[in-house]
């Protein structure tokens, strides 16, 4: 049989790749504008340019503006929020491009940090945007009572005062007192800005009816609040008024199809705080359950190499069109106003974002051969058709492992994996083997290109991975391992690795590897704590004591509790003792590398290194890096250069235990 020969991928080629996001349609639905985002490894940091689709042609609008879609003013313009590194603290500025030509001009000077803006007609927008709830008319103040705050401020970076919980967020850091406040902003000779919300009211979501505005938020003090209330807010009369009332639901994804308000809200009564969301019409005072669906709605599948945000649903007043997660892949779905389901597209890989217009949907897809592009189809999914080549280089004349199913049972359950065999893979042949878990845990691996199993691949490693119990796209009680973590989980794991070993037995069994990230994290600390089948493991931004994680985490104070299957810290500690992998440290003999970031506020640095410590102390191999200025999307989207160190101290941990290079 001729061999192929094909490239390698290797870790660099992360440098090449880019993400796309912002799916953003002009009111006319003739454009349709988004953000490319690329690397910059010389400034080791990225940089985002505005791209165009019209007339059948994707073309680049900027190029030096370093600038992301917030929306379209009209048909013509184009409204930027451009990073800048020069801005004065607490203030935004956003910037007007026309499509047809032209430089970007300073539009409008905000005096609070913008989250979203919208249009509600020529002269009033409405805008959310972060304030400090001790000083929640700062916005109003003169530039130089703002002026003295900020200095104050800065004086006082030597320390940090907490008082409520959580005092701090993943990628937001120190969120102490700080709220996401509503305004309005009058346009005229001189701009007027007005906070609508009270100091410590946070808002969730928002929606733009005519003159109205229905938001979705609560007023917190001392400690996070699960469910929220909606409100609407009348722009002409002034007036806001409460629509439903009773903190029984946590609700967002608010729209408006056939002229009637709806939103997704889920009570979390049957199947914990991961419960999915059914869809509700919003009436005066109360809420109709109008769809209970059967899977996620928005994309829970997991990636390393699109970055990009965007909407996971949209509507055009007569189609409801969002993503779902079935299975092992996204799917898109339509929904008229009796809620009656089409299926828009269906195919193996994932989609990241959409968007939707009169009559076409545009969407970020991603498949096994090749790294994100825009696709286009009409809003009834018909003429589909890619309509970008960003990434059309980046992985060309390479060697890309298809995935090949398993299919294996395990505890009653029917489930499936996929292994990624090296280029001209030697039944006769021995190969090391890599097992990578998913985080979530209610995330999905689809068989869209993952690149550090690319890379790993390209190194002489299979690759094994699976959706077990407690992954998504089967819906809520498939995914619902409250009080199972360690148990069902690991024992699905370890009878996928058997049934790879069967389908593939010249894998050496002497040189198994094994990682995982966040409740993939968790999972690693677990199995070097329960089996000593494989040769070594890397833990990345783990979980390894609930009891602890619950104070430090900014989801503890409600997450560890859900998903160990109690509802109380204190009184049920035991409960959360008996799920952490820390307990068990001591039966530990695997080899374990260890990759935490110092501003990772979701699995917090004291995670593991309490696993690390406690396994170096019982003469356990270990290794630590530590990511400074990193949080919990590090792999994802954390600085080039920390993306590389990570793949590259992982792969070479592995290398190290498997004999060296492949």
């Amino acid at each position: 049989m001729k061999k192929n020969n094909l490239e390698k991928v290797v870790i660099e080629d992360l440098f090449n790749f880019k993400s796309i996001s912002n799916l953003t349609y002009s009111p006319n639905g003739e454009v349709l504008a988004f953000d490319v985002i690329s690397a910059d490894k010389e400034k080791n940091e990225y940089r985002s340019n505005v791209w165009l689709y019209r007339n059948n042609k994707a073309s680049q609008l900027t190029f030096n503006l370093d600038a992301n879609v917030i929306c379209f003013l009209d048909d013509e313009n184009l409204l930027l929020n451009r990073r800048n590194k020069d801005a004065k603290p607490g203030m935004s500025e956003v910037y007007k491009i026309n499509i047809n030509g032209g430089e970007a001009a300073s539009w409008l000077k905000l005096p609070f940090p913008l989250s979203r803006i919208k249009k509600v007609n020529d002269n009033l927008f409405v805008a959310t945007g972060s304030i400090d709830a001790n000083e929640p008319d700062l916005y109003l103040a003169s530039p130089d009572k703002q002026k003295e705050y900020f200095e104050n401020k800065k004086k006082d970076n030597d320390y940090i005062i907490v008082d409520e919980v959580p005092y701090w967020f993943n990628g937001a850091g120190v969120i102490n007192k700080y709220r996401e406040a509503l305004f309005t902003i009058e346009l005229g000779k001189e701009v007027k800005v007005k906070r609508i919300t009270a100091p410590l009211f946070s808002v969730d979501d928002l929606l733009v009816v005519g003159n109205k505005v229905y938001f979705c938020g609560i007023n917190t003090e001392n400690k996070i609040k699960l469910f929220n209330k909606v409100y609407v807010y009348d722009c002409l009369s002034n007036k806001l008024k409460t629509l439903y009332n009773k903190e029984k639901y946590s609700f967002g994804g608010l729209f408006v199809l056939n002229k009637e308000i709806y939103l997704q809200a889920s009570d979390g009564k049957e199947y914990g705080i991961n419960q999915t969301a059914d869809i509700y019409k919003l009436n005066e005072g109360r809420i109709e359950k109008v769809y209970q669906p059967e899977v996620t709605l928005y994309s829970s599948a997991v990636g390393d190499t699109n970055a990009g945000h965007g909407k996971n649903s949209d509507s055009n007043g007569k189609n409801f069109v969002t993503l779902a997660t079935v299975d092992d892949h996204n799917e898109i779905f339509s929904f008229d106003n009796k809620f009656k389901k089409k299926v828009l597209f269906n195919k193996p890989g994932l989609i990241s974002c959409l968007a939707v217009s009169k009559d076409k949907v545009a969407f970020v897809y991603q498949d096994s051969k090749s790294l994100v592009e825009v696709y286009e189809m009409k809003v009834d999914g018909s003429n589909y058709k890619k309509i970008t080549e960003i990434n059309k280089e980046a992985l060309k004349d390479k060697y890309i492992a298809q995935p090949k199913r398993i299919n294996y049972k395990d505890n009653g359950y029917d489930l499936h994996g996929w292994v990624l065999l090296p280029e001209n893979f030697d039944s006769k042949k021995k190969y090391p083997a890599i097992l990578d878990v998913h985080g979530g845990p209610r995330c999905i691996y689809t068989e869209a290109y993952f690149h550090e199993m690319q890379v790993w691949v390209s190194k002489g490693y299979v690759v094994m991975f699976t959706n077990i119990v407690g992954s998504d796209g089967r819906g809520d009680a498939f995914a619902d391992i409250r009080g199972k973590y360690g148990y069902t989980d690991f024992e699905n794991l370890m009878a996928f690795v058997d049934a790879v070993l069967k389908k593939y037995p010249n894998i050496d069994q002497k040189r198994l590897c094994e990682t995982g990230g966040s409740y993939g994290g968790f999972m690693t600390n677990w199995i070097v704590t329960h089996t000593d089948r494989f040769c070594c493991a890397a833990s990345q931004r783990s979980i390894s004591n609930w009891i602890s994680m619950s104070f430090i985490s900014d989801i503890g104070l409600y997450f560890g509790i859900d998903q160990c299957g109690g509802k109380d810290v204190y009184s049920e500690s035991d409960i959360l003792w008996e799920h952490s992998p820390l307990k068990y440290a001591k039966d530990c003999k695997t080899p374990t590398l260890f990759i935490h970031s110092d501003e990772d506020y979701r699995c917090p640095l004291a995670e593991g290194m309490q696993m690390m410590q406690a396994l170096t102390y019982n003469d356990v191999e270990t290794r630590m890096v530590i990511f400074k200025g990193e949080n919990h999307e590090l792999s994802r989207s954390g600085k080039p250069l920390h993306r590389e160190k990570r793949l590259a101290e992982i792969t070479n941990w592995f290398d190290k235990h498997c004999g060296g290079k492949k």
